[in-house]
């Protein structure tokens, strides 16, 4: 079953998110984070494929306070994709994932468990979310960015991500250089909860709506990873 509802702002304002509910009806929670594309049929798709595994998939809509329901379908509109995200406020932005957050663990239809997972500039929201959302004392229990870009500049935040985390990059990104994975590498050593996974691949290789970016081959090697993660994590 897949339904829109709506998470009121830390400001009062109230923003739109679209849900997908298991066949059982309740499961751990699973936020979903968009792409520069926006909540588009790509990520709806995403939280419709999570549900069939038995989460309950939220992905709010983090261009709300820009453009409400902003999407497009693929790369063929770039300029007015990145004009949104260069606009994006992510002070604002942390608000938002705190309250996207809240939202759903207090959901009846979440058994408890809260993760995140997010591609591109997702990537770098479920970062944000990891690191910062808080919600009765409680964080997210697990994470799994996909090639996000924007992570490099929180890197300040690794102290505070304290949940398992599990990175994918490709290592022929021209958006995310080797050096970037490095860094955040770098910043992960000896964290045991962490985990980076390189992929022969280039940037947003697993949106299967972006021809110019999909990767078939690499988005099957990392989506098994992904679900023996988050169910490790999330369903024990």
């Amino acid at each position: 079953m897949t339904d829109h509802v709506q998470v009121t702002a830390p400001d009062g304002g109230v923003f739109d998110a679209y849900r997908a509910l298991p066949e059982s009806g309740s499961g751990p929670g699973l936020l979903v984070f968009q792409e520069i594309f926006g909540v588009n049929d790509n990520i709806r798709g995403i939280c419709d494929r999570l549900a069939g595994e038995g989460y309950v998939a939220l992905a709010p809509d983090m261009f709300w306070r820009l453009e409400p329901r902003f999407e497009r379908k693929d790369e063929s509109d770039m300029e007015a994709c990145m004009a949104m995200v260069g606009r994006l406020d992510f002070g604002d932005a942390a608000g938002d994932i705190t309250a996207a957050f809240a939202h759903l663990r207090a959901a009846p239809e979440c058994t408890g468990k809260v993760g995140a997972i997010g591609f591109c500039l997702g990537g770098a929201l479920a970062y944000l979310c990891a690191t910062t959302a808080r919600a009765d004392g409680h964080g997210i229990d697990a994470a799994v960015p996909y090639y996000g870009s924007a992570i490099n500049s929180m890197l300040d935040k690794a102290d505070d991500l304290v949940c398992p985390t599990l990175f994918h990059y490709g290592t022929r990104d021209p958006f995310i250089p080797a050096e970037n994975i490095r860094e955040v590498q770098d910043a992960m050593a000896g964290k045991d909860v962490v985990t980076v996974q390189l992929h022969d691949a280039g940037h947003a290789f697993s949106n299967w709506d972006a021809p110019s970016f999909y990767d078939e081959r690499a988005a099957a090697e990392a989506w098994p990873q992904t679900l023996a993660f988050l169910a490790q994590h999330l369903k024990d």
